[in-house]
């Protein structure tokens, strides 16, 4: 099952995907969002709401919302890949190294990602990422996937010039995170480490790893997060970029306004983005 958030006729949704349609479920399970129904009654009340009912509305008539559009955390795995710590001559990291993203950074499928006035070392970085399903603390490994209601994908664009002095300012620009389009739930992905993460800019391809290559397993990620922080339904976690991202290369390769990025990874979809100047 795909689940995702929208917008139409000025106001916010949520809903199930099917065919070229959103079978939206508010009013049908009685929640607000998303992740208010992840934490009331989970994705079996979800897929028993959508069951044997018709679209009404259709996808192409639809604003998508970040898959979660507010979430009570973001956290994102940095140097998760191999073959990115190497181009970017960075040594592995010895545990799960973490940073945290603000809500307002996230954007939703075909939404304007904002290249800061300040900067133009503006970067790409195409992840997986997951929505916890089930919260906890201390959750041990082998019991982690069972907390995870579904995967989705992420950019984590980059602002590279102020991330070599901060890791949070150069991560934490408004309009700069893509998350969807939707939530593909774990039932349609059992193993999340047998995807294909490929990126695209301007129908270049730049990335194209499996996710076998993560450093941290997606399990290890999330009991990591789970010792220092309580995780709660509709949290996200992206999980890292693999090697081809702009400032690795010579010359580096900066997006700009105007360009249009994608990421697609096999068994969810394709994530699509269209670079702007900031207005203000």
């Amino acid at each position: 099952m795909k689940l995702l958030s929208f917008s139409a006729g000025g106001n916010d949704y949520f809903g199930a995907a099917s065919g070229a349609g959103v079978v939206t479920l508010n009013d049908k399970v009685g929640h607000p969002s998303l992740a208010a129904a992840l934490a009331a009654d989970g994705v079996a009340a979800l897929r028993q709401a959508a069951q044997g009912t018709q679209p009404d509305r259709k996808l192409a008539e639809i604003e998508f919302r970040p898959v979660i559009p507010q979430p009570n955390k973001v956290l994102c795995a940095g140097v998760n890949y191999r073959a990115h710590a190497a181009e970017v001559s960075r040594e592995l990291p010895k545990q799960p190294s973490l940073f945290i993203r603000f809500a307002d950074t996230l954007v939703g499928h075909g939404g304007e990602m904002i290249r800061p006035k300040l900067s133009d070392n503006f970067d790409y970085e195409g992840e997986l990422a997951l929505v916890i399903g089930k919260g906890g603390r201390h959750i041990p490994v082998e019991r982690a996937l069972d907390h995870v209601a579904g995967y989705t994908i992420f950019v984590d664009g980059s602002v590279r010039d102020y991330q070599k002095f901060s890791v949070t300012s150069g991560k934490n620009w408004p309009g700069t995170g893509p998350l969807g389009p939707w939530l593909v739930t774990v039932d349609e992905i059992p193993d999340p480490s047998k995807l294909t993460l490929t990126t695209r800019l301007n129908g270049q391809q730049v990335q194209h790893s499996p996710t076998s290559q993560l450093i941290y397993s997606i399990p290890q990620i999330i009991a990591f997060c789970s010792d220092f922080t309580a995780l709660s339904p509709g949290d996200v976690i992206a999980t890292g970029t693999p090697e081809g991202v702009g400032h690795g290369r010579k010359p580096p390769l900066w997006m700009k306004p105007g360009d249009t990025l994608e990421v697609e990874i096999t068994g969810i979809g394709i994530l699509r983005a269209h670079i702007v100047e900031e207005r203000r």
